[in-house]
């Protein structure tokens, strides 16, 4: 490679750099660091914590870094299976969980923290025009195309703030051990809990993210012992002011803790 150092036209010292191996590799890097995006920069800002660290006695299933969710594919930013929350929801849910236990029964974690671009991927597949018998298990009664207008997607989401937090029960004492298997046709979401898709916890009515009207909190639907679970949750997320939302049984927000929206990616824990 050779290097030459001359006088530009106004006067000031200019390189000349000749060798087309050297040219190509700067503008190879230059092209690449144009199309990092800055919200893949982003790291976990303070106020966050993943919840392993305040309560690792919580379970975890974190359905949208995998298979078993309306997607059928991880969504854009989860690039693990972990439940990141702001401080003051993990210390609520470690107070739910401690209340829980002489009862033998645990919190067990859907989602928590969403990226903003984890919402957006929602926003695309939902009118991407396309609706897979797989996909159809969860909004068994209507199109995918309208899930925004009836309430069960929306383009902003209280995830994204770290105050929102998808959860259902479990119990210690039963059998837990049935895994999702993607490759078996299940039921839809709103069948029998031996038809749909293993939650492995208690049987709730329906499915997690069950687009439908026996998902809402309060249906008259579902089972007096399905109700009798859905009650003891709600009462429970109550005692440390989590408010449901009241078309997902499964979905709380804690008043006070929301904020602006994220969108760092949820990596692995560092142990």
């Amino acid at each position: 490679m050779l290097v030459r150092r001359s006088l530009s036209e106004g006067g000031s010292p200019a390189i000349t750099i000749e060798g087309t191996t050297f040219v190509k590799a700067i503008v190879i890097a230059l092209v690449a660091t144009a199309f990092v995006s800055p919200a893949r920069a982003q790291t976990m800002p303070g106020g966050f914590v993943f919840l392993r660290d305040i309560d690792p006695s919580i379970l975890q299933d974190i359905r949208y870094a995998g298979l078993n969710n309306f997607v059928g594919r991880p969504l854009n930013g989860y690039g693990a299976a972990e439940c990141i929350v702001k401080r003051d929801v993990g210390l609520a849910l470690k107070a739910i969980q401690q209340a829980l236990a002489p009862q033998k029964l645990s919190l067990k974690m859907l989602d928590c923290y969403r990226p903003a671009r984890a919402v957006h991927d929602m926003v695309v597949w939902a009118q991407n025009g396309r609706e897979t018998p797989a996909e159809r298990r969860y909004n068994p009664g209507f199109s995918k195309k309208d899930l925004f207008r009836l309430g069960y997607i929306a383009e902003r989401s209280g995830h994204s703030t770290g105050s929102a937090v998808d959860l259902t029960l479990v119990d210690l004492k039963a059998d837990n051990s049935v895994q999702f298997d993607p490759a078996k046709a299940y039921a839809n979401c709103t069948a029998a809990a031996g038809a749909r898709a293993p939650e492995g916890s208690v049987d709730m009515g329906t499915g997690y993210d069950c687009s439908d009207m026996m998902a809402h909190t309060a249906a008259s639907s579902i089972t007096a012992a399905q109700r009798r679970w859905r009650s003891v949750l709600v009462a429970a997320m109550a005692k440390q002011g989590f408010v449901n939302y009241s078309k997902e049984w499964w979905h709380f927000s804690l008043p006070g803790a929301a904020g602006p929206a994220y969108d760092f990616p949820i990596m692995a824990r560092h142990k």
